[in-house]
């Protein structure tokens, strides 16, 4: 089954719009858009746990929460600052009288700013911006974003309360919450703990498949042994119902405690074996192809690379841990690629370089392909090898990049 074929099932199977009653106070809204919200029904208002990705979105989910309670939503709680999850708030706009937020444990490099251009280009790569339906297909952890597919735009709401404390216990509207910084996907992640309901709310620190460790759009390092020291945390709490940010809700102990218990382990997996892997003296390149997930991971449906893959988290291990060098000394103080491009083909000859590219698209091995035709200026073939590329793949990232940059030839 080619990779474009396991991300449509993957869509179907798991993105259909569902309202969860948790409990009597408590629901989950998945696939109203890309990411995912909660309502806690309090005393006399709402608390609203992220707000969808658009004001569209939130406005059908306003529409929803009408049919469940009349009690407008008056506190507003962000478990991050991605845009996906914020983009919706503007709907609540008239009653809203608290924004809740969590300042980032680690601050943003200086200057990060200036890299506004080329994050901006990337992301929108990465995301499918601007794609069609057909090639987008989704975004991986989600249905596509409402501003994407005709359902209005980003409508933010800044936050009136922001945490610097590593957890805070507050009482509102008569809802007992926890609300506990857990850096993760991001530095100012949080997870939300309603101990009598026995209910988490955990952001983007777990959704069900394999997370992005680093996102192609570009990051600094995610700190992915803190990750897993969150994942920890989660899974210390007696839930019953564990409700992400993004994909299902998990309804039950035992399912909490196997599924992220599956999922932490995977990742620390992955960490470890790649830090050996360094100890040992191999290059990057020869850490990916070390490290690969075994069957009792491989084989969970939760954990497939439909978002980030284990070759970009080895990736950034290697380079968060140890930096560029692959500790070879040829490649300390390498000649540019265009003076070692020119050498290879004039050591190859164009028409023998030729024939094994064509030799490659024959047989399929479209990665080979493309990175032979860096050595060219052959764009045709090079827009056929990216598309060609695109539909081996299950991670919708790498599968709009690819599409993405095919449109910029």
């Amino acid at each position: 089954m080619l990779g474009e074929e396991r991300l449509k099932r993957f869509t179907e199977e798991n993105y259909k719009k569902t309202l969860t009653k948790v409990n009597d106070r408590i629901y989950h809204f998945l696939g109203f858009s890309h990411s995912n919200a909660v309502a806690v029904i309090g005393d006399t208002s709402v608390i609203l746990v992220d707000t969808l990705d658009s004001d569209e979105c939130a406005k059908e989910l306003k529409t929803e929460l009408l049919k469940i309670t009349d009690k407008p939503v008056k506190t507003i709680i962000y478990t991050h600052g991605h845009p996906d999850h914020r983009g919706g708030a503007g709907a609540f706009r008239e009653t809203a009288e608290e924004i809740i937020a969590f300042a980032p444990q680690k601050p943003i490099l200086k200057y990060y700013e200036r890299l506004n251009d080329i994050l901006g280009k990337r992301g929108t790569y990465q995301h499918g911006y601007g794609l069609t339906d057909e090639e987008a297909i989704c975004q991986g952890i989600g249905i596509r974003e409402g501003k994407e597919i005709g359902k209005g735009k980003y409508d933010f709401l800044n936050p009136t309360t922001v945490y610097n404390e590593k957890e805070v216990e507050r009482i509102i509207d008569g809802v007992r919450l926890k609300l506990v910084s857990a850096v993760g996907e991001s530095d100012d992640q949080i997870y939300i703990w309603l101990e009598d309901d026995r209910v988490i709310c955990t952001g983007d620190n777990y959704y069900g498949c394999w997370p992005n460790l680093y996102a192609i759009r570009g990051t600094q390092y995610r700190d992915i042994a803190a990750w897993i020291d969150s994942l920890d945390e989660i899974l210390s709490y007696d839930s019953v119902a564990l409700l992400p940010g993004h994909t299902k809700p998990l309804i039950g102990y035992d399912l909490i405690q196997d599924q992220v218990g599956t999922f932490r382990d995977a990742i620390e997996y992955v960490l470890l074996q790649t830090l050996d892997c360094m100890n040992r003296g191999m290059t990057m390149s020869e850490a990916v192809e070390h490290v690969k997930l075994p069957p009792k991971f491989a084989d969970k449906d939760y954990l497939g690379e439909y978002y980030g893959t284990v070759e970009w988290s080895v990736r950034s291990i290697y380079t968060g841990y140890l930096g560029w060098f692959n500790g070879n000394p040829a490649f300390l103080m390498p000649v540019s690629d265009r003076e070692f491009n020119k050498s290879l083909i004039e050591l190859i000859g164009t028409e023998k370089l030729m024939a094994k590219i064509r030799e490659c698209m024959v047989k399929e091995e479209y990665q080979l392909a493309l990175q032979l035709l860096e050595l060219t200026e052959e764009n045709g073939l090079k827009k056929k090898a990216l598309l060609m590329r695109a539909k081996q793949m299950t991670s919708a990232n790498a599968r709009h990049y690819f599409i993405a940059s095919e449109k910029q030839i």
